[in-house]
């Protein structure tokens, strides 16, 4: 958390700091609650936003910042409370009736339907295609065809589109969700400076985020929430991230008990899997890396670079063109993500929305895995599997509160789930884990540090995508970083300073030695 506090420094004492903001707020809400069945989601919230302000809304995952943000933006009605635009008193009955107040969203999930073309989705919110064009290029996306399907782009395309189409529709009020959960470093800097830019121009923004140093460059204050129930309001200056987790957690979580510890050192031995020269069209070239039981390896990379691809080739959501895969130094060729399963091998996708079965049960979802599996049909043994499912709820603490339906659940309990289906029965041998902690709170993700330095102390091999470079040291025991779809780096998490993997994400390997340390991630 120090980076919070130089960059709130640089901000508070450098000369690109905003003014206070002045006059009357653009958005006040209070009051606000929401109740779903026996679950409280909001209880007497409240947030004030004043013109040519970003003010961050913070939280743990579950307390009730998602759903603040739809009631705010027309998705739910509240129970009680009162929501002020420009002073005046409204009652957003749809997202369409939030647009035209002049509040628009950036939702966590992707908003864009998949079965249609970018076009379509324009014309689906009268979204001009000048202005969307024009932002789409300022965030970095350059060229943007209209007529791609949405389904078949990129994640981080994908909430890149999602701005540039709230920002063509100029809205007095902003309100972005997790925006930079999913996006690399270079595409994040972008969005940053866009959004203080709209800010600066006049505009208000809310900014939900988990990343304290981000918090810190672009946000004027941190309002937090806490069961529910705002329970601060804090400038964003040096030190305040100390106040600030301890607002978001009420002193229910101590430092050192959530920090992961590595269980043992880099495991030995033959590679659980080995991948040689693996190639796949748009992005992934030549990639070629060992993995052993009980090591955790990290993967880093800019978007775009063949960890998309490896992961679906891994996961059998694809074919590889050229290359080989080895499991337990056995050939494997994965037709189907069943061939995958049987070998060992599962796959957490980056977009949770994938891995869930969003209307049914958490219990269902636990235990889809096992119940999948041919030999395991017939008649199911209720009480082995609520015995199973409840042993997977106890290790991952997932709050079941709203297990009527997993899309009831908040981000990090939906992540949860998606982990700890294939740990209801016994684990894999090896697990894919693309960016797990994306869009969770500090809390939640120290939780799954944890689990994984568990599962690699119990002999099982895990490849770690992560777009977050400080878990990198903290939860791998050796990092590789692609670039151009190959390995131009690797090393020793220990050593993998943030310094160090940008310059190689961006392929700015030292000469040689660069080169020879790829070479070393597969020998």
């Amino acid at each position: 958390m120090g980076a919070m506090r130089e960059a709130a420094a640089t901000r508070q004492d450098g000369p690109e700091a905003a003014p206070a903001p002045a006059g009357p707020p653009i958005l006040d809400a209070a009051g606000v609650s929401r109740r779903f069945g026996a679950v409280v989601a909001l209880r007497d919230a409240s947030l004030r936003v004043a013109r040519g302000e970003v003010v961050a809304l913070m939280g743990a995952n579950g307390a009730g910042k998602s759903t603040f943000v739809k009631i705010l933006t027309g998705a739910l009605k509240p129970d009680t409370g009162r929501i002020r635009l420009a002073g005046r008193e409204v009652r957003l009955t749809s997202p369409a009736a939030a647009r035209r107040a002049g509040l628009v969203p950036v939702y966590q999930e992707p908003a864009l339907i998949p079965d249609l073309d970018v076009g379509d989705n324009l014309r689906l919110t009268r979204t001009p295609s000048g202005p969307f064009l024009h932002w789409a290029a300022e965030l970095g996306l350059g060229a943007v065809r209209l007529d791609a399907r949405a389904g078949a782009l990129p994640l981080a395309t994908l909430r890149v589109l999602d701005l540039a189409r709230a920002l063509a529709a100029e809205p007095d009020l902003l309100v972005l969700d997790e925006m930079t959960a999913a996006l690399p470093t270079d595409l994040v800097d972008r969005v940053l400076s866009v959004v203080r830019a709209q800010a600066d121009a006049g505009r208000a923004v809310i900014y939900i985020s988990h990343r304290f140093a981000e918090i810190a460059r672009l946000c004027d204050r941190a309002t937090i929430l806490r069961d529910g129930t705002t329970v601060g309001d804090l400038p964003i200056a040096p030190g305040v991230e100390e106040q600030a987790v301890e607002l978001m957690l009420g002193g229910r979580l101590s430092a050192p008990a959530a920090l992961a510890t590595r269980a043992s050192p880099a495991a030995s031995g033959p590679p659980r899997l080995r991948v040689r020269n693996l190639a796949a069209a748009p992005k992934l070239a030549g990639l070629s890396f060992d993995l052993r039981p009980g090591e955790v390896l990290g993967v880093v990379a800019l978007e775009g670079q063949g960890q998309d691809e490896l992961f679906e080739i891994l996961g059998g959501l694809r074919r590889p063109e050229a290359g080989r895969i080895e499991v337990d130094g056995r050939p494997r060729a994965f037709r189907h993500p069943a061939d995958a399963i049987a070998a060992g091998l599962a796959l957490v996708p980056g977009d949770r929305a994938d891995a869930l079965l969003s209307v049914r049960s958490v219990r269902e979802n636990l235990a889809l895995p096992a119940l999948a599996r041919p030999r395991a049909w017939g008649p199911i043994a209720m009480r082995r599997e609520a015995e199973a499912v409840s042993r997977t709820i106890a290790r991952l603490q997932i709050d079941t509160r709203a297990q009527g339906e997993a899309r009831r659940l908040s981000g990090g309990n939906q992540q949860k789930v998606t982990i700890g289906r294939w740990l209801t029965g016994a684990p894999p041998r090896i697990f894919l884990l693309l960016d797990p902690t994306r869009g969770i709170d500090v809390r939640t993700k120290r939780q799954i540090y944890a689990l994984v330095r568990d599962l690699a102390s119990e002999g099982v091999a895990v490849l770690f995508y992560t777009s977050e470079l400080p878990e990198v040291p903290q939860t791998c025991d050796r990092v590789i970083v692609l670039f151009g779809g190959r390995v131009v780096d690797a090393l020793p998490a220990a050593e993998a300073d943030e310094p160090r993997l940008m310059r190689a994400a961006y392929g700015l390997t030292e000469g040689e030695g660069g080169a020879d340390r790829a070479r070393e991630a597969a020998p």
